[in-house]
């Protein structure tokens, strides 16, 4: 009874010692290919960004004048006011290797400020809209969100607060659009969101 307990074992040996070399052997081959890609992409020349899609804030289709006596407010209209000068591109999802390789290493750091100047543009539609929306300023907030998620931000509470608006006002229709442009998004959130849209429903 011994014997075939300890040839089983050796079997199992072997099997894992197999699955652990296989393992290592794949991520030896994944490091290099990763290797070999960001050598690649350091060696690309810039490129034109004439093809990048630019986002352009439409200062005078939001609410600038509601609220603005509230500190909070007035703090987000400044910020939005301000990039509204500078170049904002929306790079969620694509890494630093892919953009390099495709733009050129020498224009990382731009497209680096570009993809910042994003980021803290989604963050401050959605406080902006969450405030208005704590003010009862609904159609103002519907706006501000609205526009964020034109922009295809990636900011849960964004959805959220927009969904929640859309449900109290019965439009539903609304909240399938939201949907739709949820799905389409290149972000670790998308699936919080699309849940959360869908529970709406």
């Amino acid at each position: 009874m011994k014997f075939p307990i300890f040839a089983s074992f050796l079997v199992f040996c072997a099997f894992v010692t197999f699955i652990t070399k296989k393992s290592s052997k794949q991520g030896m081959q994944t490091k290099e290919e990763f290797f070999e890609k960001e050598r690649q992409a350091n060696a690309t020349r810039r490129q034109p960004l004439d093809n990048l899609d630019y986002i352009t804030i439409p200062l005078t289709s939001l609410p600038l004048a509601c609220c603005k006596d509230d500190e909070k407010i007035k703090e987000y209209i400044e910020i939005i006011s301000t990039l509204s000068q500078n170049k904002i591109v929306n790079l969620t999802g694509i890494t630093n290797t892919d953009l390099k390789l495709k733009y050129g290493a020498p224009n990382i750091d731009l497209l680096m400020n570009f993809d910042q100047n994003f980021t803290v543009l989604v963050r401050t539609l959605h406080l902006w809209g969450r405030r208005l929306e704590e003010l009862k300023e609904k159609e103002a907030a519907i706006k501000v969100l609205e526009f964020g998620v034109q922009c295809q931000s990636d900011v849960s509470g964004n959805y959220q607060i927009l969904g929640s608006i859309y449900k109290e006002q019965g439009k539903d229709y609304k909240i399938q659009e939201l949907l739709e442009t949820a799905k389409s998004l290149n972000s670790m959130t998308k699936n919080s969101i699309v849940r959360y849209l869908e529970n709406l429903l």
